[in-house]
């Protein structure tokens, strides 16, 4: 059938659907990139939240980005107020706006939240305030359990904890030992043949807690597990340089072609390839009985077969692909924290030679020129105190972000679905009005009497997160740098060398030296 202008009907039907699609099509992209974020901003403002004007799907990238790259580009003095290099994105906006401020990661608007009550109330709350999606280049460096929501992450938690119960953990000091064993003997050969030697301790820390994450997690030595952390450094540099970009929020970006995407995609598959590789070899030594299960892989196969024999059903327990995502998470999350810990420790020591003194007064006290064992190290308190402080002047991690999933009341706020909360750790852990004028300075006695008298039992100290969601490997971590710090400790005095340089950086995401330590050790 035709018109009267001789066009089939079905060519007319055939363009009024392309038409539509078309109009559907770019109502969605204007409402993604202008509308909605213009009705966000509309209700911000209504909750008495400021911060800059929306632009057009950049939002605040480029001020960011031109704020951050001026930010590393300078060192600082020898100073702890390292909020101005670290984040100087979130500092600029509370100084501009004040604390009730957002800002635009391209049309997503971030709140930062910085009252204690409404921080306890989203960490606490965690059906209601999820983590943000993960970009899907993003899930090609690590998922695992603190990727998860809902029932899953519930289920997952469940099958975890048995791995990080304090008993299990007494079983890894051996490992931890010879991790830490290994790296002070290094040291000692250098140190020996003049009794002092500048090292640049930095690398030497990471290599210690890479080491101990492949013994501790899969019963390996750090050559093992080498080419993996390799690989898993290299996808988070690219994941900061991403993130930093407003196309990581072009829907599709990660099919273009690029050469990053190539190259993470290969990052991901041999990473993946990798570790499925030693579950697959742990799993028939089990099986033939050739392998116990004192390390976090074995226990965590045996505790998902006892879940799904328990219930007789497969979907009870954890699939191959979730398997090999926490141990992916074990690789990056258990060896990056604990080594940027220790390095802080290590230039905050140098830099308050008191505090080092009284920590290695109280493990000499303690362990004499013994191996430091696990209910001696439950009882340092000054080492305590000190790895306290530390985390709140450079808590491994910066920020951690939620994200509503519906219209939610917060306190006396209402907010609109869609919106991301990011609870400012640094921040939060620099704020005067938290922790008096002496915020900046390093004072291990404000953890004399624990953190919640520290914080006067406010969630204003949380380098681990907080909540049902608190970082399950905290144990683990404060255990590690215990174990690490007395053997260094009894061993070797240090001091900052002359061509340290202070600049604390996130190029990773996590707090860490952008320049190494450089320490002078002198053996004791």
């Amino acid at each position: 059938m035709e018109t009267p202008y001789g066009v089939s009907m079905f060519t007319v039907y055939s363009s009024c659907l392309l038409l539509l699609l078309v109009v559907a099509v770019s109502w969605k992209a204007l409402n993604w990139v202008w509308f909605r974020p213009k009705k966000l901003e509309k209700r911000l403002k209504e909750q008495r939240f400021r911060g800059n004007p929306y632009k057009l799907l950049h939002g605040d990238f480029k001020e960011m980005s031109t704020l951050y790259t001026e930010a590393q580009s300078k060192n600082l003095n020898l100073s702890d107020d390292i909020v101005p290099r670290v984040i100087p994105q979130y500092l600029g906006a509370v100084k501009k706006y004040g604390k009730n401020t957002y800002l635009w990661f391209g049309p997503r608007p971030a709140l930062v939240i910085m009252d204690p009550n409404l921080i306890k109330a989203v960490t606490q709350k965690v059906d209601v305030f999820q983590k943000p999606r993960v970009n899907p280049l993003g899930r090609l460096l690590a998922q695992g359990l603190v990727s998860y929501e809902g029932e899953k992450w519930a289920k997952q938690r469940k099958l975890l904890n048995p791995a990080f119960h304090v008993e299990k953990l007494k079983l890894m000091l051996p490992a931890f030992y010879k991790s830490a064993s290994e790296m002070v003997t290094k040291w000692e050969n250098v140190v020996s043949p003049k009794g002092l030697a500048e090292v640049d301790v930095w690398p030497n820390l990471q290599a210690l807690t890479s080491d101990a994450i492949s013994r501790t997690a899969f019963g390996s030595n750090y050559e093992e597990g080498r080419r993996i952390f390799e690989l898993q450094r290299e996808q988070t540099e690219h994941l900061m340089q991403l993130a930093r970009s407003v196309y990581i929020n072009i829907p599709g970006f990660r099919f273009l072609p690029t050469k990053r995407n190539r190259r993470m995609k290969q990052i991901a598959r041999e990473v993946n390839g990798s570790v499925r590789e030693m579950i697959n070899t742990r799993r028939k030594a089990m099986r033939a009985g050739e392998a116990g299960s004192d390390d976090l892989l074995g226990l965590m196969l045996q505790s998902n077969s006892q879940e799904i024999e328990k219930h007789g059903n497969k979907d009870s327990g954890m699939t191959t692909e979730e398997i090999v995502d926490e141990c992916k998470l074990f690789y990056f999350a258990g060896q990056e924290t604990t080594s940027a810990l220790l390095v802080w420790t290590m230039v905050l020591l140098c830099r308050y030679p008191e505090w080092q003194a009284r920590a290695r007064e109280e493990v000499l006290q303690q362990f004499g020129t013994k191996d430091p064992d696990f209910d001696g190290l439950n009882h340092l308190k000054i080492v305590t105190m000190i790895l306290h402080e530390v985390l709140r002047l450079y808590p491994p991690v910066a920020t951690m972000s939620r994200r509503t999933i519906e219209e939610t009341k917060l306190g006396n706020l209402t907010l609109p679905a869609g919106v991301q909360l990011t609870l400012p750790i640094l921040l939060m852990h620099h704020d005067p009005d938290i922790w008096g004028e002496d915020v900046k300075e390093f004072k291990p006695e404000r953890f004399a009497e624990g953190v919640s008298h520290a914080t006067k039992g406010h969630v204003a100290y949380f380098p681990f997160g907080w909540g049902p969601r608190i970082c399950i490997g905290q144990n683990f971590a404060m255990l590690e740098a215990k174990l690490a710090m007395s053997m260094i400790l009894q061993r070797f005095s240090f001091e900052l060398s002359p061509s340290y340089t202070h600049a604390p950086g996130t190029a990773t995401a996590l707090v860490q030296p952008q320049y190494g330590a450089h320490l002078i050790l002198q053996k004791i």
